[in-house]
């Protein structure tokens, strides 16, 4: 019903910057937030930053002052600005979309991007 595709990812060194873009297309009704998780091997997938449209951005301890997300929600997009990126940084990034109905949320991910930081 919903896809998000994600691009942006790639292989930058330490100390240097990325942008990601994610977008949902299909049959969408309503989304209250949309965001970005990473996954880092061996680890589990965690919250790096998202929007609320009914509050506002939340970001992980570990990349507040360095990332920023925005978004249109009219186009059903959200970006991640990534600076400072860390070795520790890597992982594969993956868009997150939420869709309430009614009394419970539907969520909705995309394939991911692989985000690499060298030394």
């Amino acid at each position: 019903q919903v896809q998000l595709a994600e691009s942006g990812g790639g292989l930058v060194q330490g100390g240097e910057s990325l942008t990601l873009s994610c977008t949902a297309s299909g049959t969408i009704s309503r989304l209250d937030a949309m965001g970005w998780f990473r996954q880092a091997p061996g680890k589990q997938r965690e919250l790096v930053a998202i929007i609320n449209y009914g509050g506002g951005p939340n970001y992980a301890d570990s990349v507040k002052g360095r990332f920023a997300i925005s978004g249109d929600n009219a186009k059903h997009t959200v970006f991640l600005q990534m600076s400072g990126l860390k070795p520790e940084d890597t992982a594969v990034y993956y868009c997150y979309a939420r869709e309430p109905q009614g009394s419970w949320n539907r969520a909705y991910w995309g394939q991911g991007t692989q985000v690499t930081v060298s030394l």
